[in-house]
């Protein structure tokens, strides 16, 4: 179990759901691993965010797998604050092979009744967040010479227009273009630079009324199993939603050197929903 023996990960919204699972599975393979996460509310948000405690339910659990850890509580939108855990976790490690930016929110509105919060701070985290840690890791990476990984988190929605989710979807197709363009740039120092594309991720992000009321704007209480059987119609596979391990194997696959020739690759971990929808 050594994919990624001896790397370093940096991985932001590590505190909890697609975040932790990324950084327990590449410490299975062999990673040490600096998890950053707000753990704080952003207002526009809601459902409940991250928390300190479970920040540190990460480190124990990338601990039990005998790897070291560097937790940073910060914001992925502050620049300063991104150099500053980049700089911890290099003062640790020496080195950073892997970047995960996964961090992201999500919060829903009609296009011309999002409110400008609204609209800020989704931009702000899920494609200015992308770009601020890629920004503050890219230039050790290149001092290293060792080449790496960057895989960023986007959407079904980098690729798909869905209704009420305008900031959300314009943030996934930003960081499509983000890859693509830094893939070019990165390529020379043998950097490779790709995204994934889930479909809904089993996580809270996806199992609250905001989203349960988008598809059912009627009934006053929808449930779990209603959702459920709603959003396996949108999938060509029988399921509702992919676990969040299953992004997490995707993510290792691109980290490691079985993919060093993949690179500028938008990846789809998405049970066929972009097949069905004919967006692919």
């Amino acid at each position: 179990m050594s994919r990624v023996d001896g790397k370093v990960a940096f991985i932001t919204g590590a505190a909890r759901s697609q975040g932790r699972s990324h950084a327990v599975r590449l410490a299975e393979e062999g990673a040490d691993i600096i998890a950053v996460d707000i753990c704080q509310q952003i207002d526009t948000v809601p459902y409940p965010l991250s928390t300190e405690e479970d920040l540190a339910e990460t480190a124990r659990l990338v601990e039990k797998h005998g790897r070291r850890i560097v937790t940073v509580q910060a914001d992925v939108r502050d620049a300063d604050a991104m150099k500053k855990a980049v700089q911890a976790g290099l003062d640790e490690f020496g080195h950073i092979d892997i970047v995960s930016a996964n961090a992201g929110i999500w919060s829903s509105n009609r296009t011309w009744e999002l409110t400008q919060e609204q609209w800020d701070d989704m931009i702000g985290v899920n494609l200015t967040g992308v770009w601020q840690a890629i920004k503050a890791v890219v230039p050790s990476m290149i001092e290293a010479g060792n080449g790496g990984s960057i895989i960023i988190t986007s959407s079904n929605g980098g690729v798909a227009g869905f209704e009420n989710l305008a900031h959300y979807v314009a943030a996934k197709h930003g960081v499509v273009g983000l890859t693509r363009t830094l893939a070019n740039e990165l390529g020379r120092h043998n950097i490779r630079v790709n995204n994934i594309q889930p479909t809904a991720v089993n996580t809270n992000m996806i199992h609250h009324d905001g989203v349960y009321q988008l598809f059912f704007p009627g009934d006053p209480n929808p449930s779990r199993e209603q959702f459920a059987s709603a959003f396996q119609s949108l999938n060509s596979m029988p399921v509702p939603w992919v676990e969040p391990l299953d992004v997490s194997n995707a993510v290792l696959w691109l980290a490691s050197d079985e993919a060093r020739f993949v690179t500028g690759v938008s990846l789809p971990v998405d049970a066929g929903f972009l097949q069905k929808v004919g967006a692919s």
